[in-house]
């Protein structure tokens, strides 16, 4: 469990979403004496052809398992609308992104901007000590007034990835009750505590987006992004015709739209002259990627190379490499081997075993 301070007198809001995790996470704080208090958020989400505008993480349905969660653990139970600036920050942040040709990462900015900004400012209006939430992560508070980030036990569900944005004040005030355990364990939690989303399902991914397809959201939202234009390789020869820079990311093979006797790969999204760049698996691989937007866990930027693991995709694997700290704040990533799937938008986070030291948004590759 985090290593915090005594739980009398210790207030904590845990950000419910009616998930499995959050209610263990509730669940196993009060257990633990803590003075609980329940809070979700509203969050905006498009039109749905049946029942309105319902976020999937905070579904009528999803709302009213939080509320028999609170009831059952006998908690104060409050709802954020946070509708607004989810709208503004991260929907808006979304399309201007696949405008700009990148695949960005939505919880990256959801971390940064919603969850350990507003929703924490709400927590400690309430005047609460901790914001605590059930991400599969650890964070160790330090009797020197530090704080760690590390990995979660369950390597499948580690979510540290997208955690890699907050800084040393944000970690002062966050609790990870779950971290410390497997998924098929919190599972075990629930049922042991009789709550019922003890067999619930996991929520996904893009949870603003009514039936989870990106492409039609954008094509409703930014229409404008679906302008057709050619398909060139590196040379600059024109092999076909795409239907829109967005439908399409780096790495990707499938429904590329073109016949070749050999397998091609999305090298880049040029949206200066709205073409996609496409080419073979060796053209692929790049041996470096630069981040930028880049957060230091310890509050503190290195200013000297130094080796390190990298992991470039939430799921990703986690890959050796040399971090070069740059004077204007990116780094730079260097690669003993050729990676295939750095893509613009997606964060770089940095690992020192299994803590966090930081990481940053990846920007457009050079091609070599």
């Amino acid at each position: 469990m985090d290593k915090v301070s005594s739980p009398k007198n210790t207030r904590v809001v845990v950000a419910m979403s009616g998930g499995v995790d959050s209610s263990v996470a509730a669940a196993l704080l009060v257990e633990q004496g803590y003075d609980v208090v329940g809070m979700m958020m509203r969050l905006w989400s498009e039109e749905t052809v049946v029942g309105g505008a319902h976020n999937r993480c905070c579904t009528p349905d999803q709302m009213a398992d939080a509320r028999r969660i609170a009831a059952k653990l006998g908690i104060p139970f409050y709802v954020l609308d946070t509708k607004e600036v989810f709208r503004n920050t991260i929907v808006e942040f979304f399309i201007d992104q696949h405008r700009q040709g990148v695949t960005p990462n939505p919880c990256l900015e959801c971390n940064r901007h919603i969850r350990f900004n507003f929703l924490l400012k709400n927590a400690l209006a309430l005047e609460a000590d901790y914001l605590a939430t059930g991400h599969y992560a650890r964070v160790e508070h330090h009797p020197d007034g530090t704080h760690l980030l590390r990995t979660g036990v369950d390597d499948h569900k580690d979510q540290s990835y997208v955690l890699s944005v907050l800084g040393q004040e944000q970690l002062g005030h966050a609790l990870f009750p779950v971290g410390e355990f497997a998924k098929t364990e919190v599972r075990q939690i629930a049922a042991r505590f009789g709550l019922p989303t003890a067999s619930k399902k996991d929520s996904q991914d893009l949870c603003f987006i009514g039936d989870n397809n990106y492409r039609r959201f954008l094509s409703d939202y930014a229409p404008g992004v679906m302008q057709p234009g050619p398909i060139v390789r590196q040379d600059g020869r024109v092999i076909g015709e795409h239907g829109g820079l967005v439908n399409y990311t780096i790495g990707q093979r499938k429904r590329l739209g073109v016949h070749s006797l050999e397998a091609l790969y999305v090298l880049d999204l040029n949206v200066a002259q709205n073409s996609l760049v496409v080419g073979t698996v060796e053209e692929l691989g790049q041996s470096s990627l630069t981040a930028k937007r880049v957060n230091w866990v310890s509050g503190q930027a290195p200013t000297a190379p130094f080796k390190a693991l990298l992991k470039i995709r939430y799921k990703g694997s986690f890959v050796p490499a040399q971090i070069d700290p740059l004077p204007d704040g990116r780094f730079v990533a260097r690669f003993d081997a050729p990676l295939r799937d750095i893509t613009p938008g997606q964060g770089a986070v940095i690992y020192a075993g299994d803590v966090v030291l930081g990481g940053g948004i990846i920007e457009r590759p050079t091609v070599s």
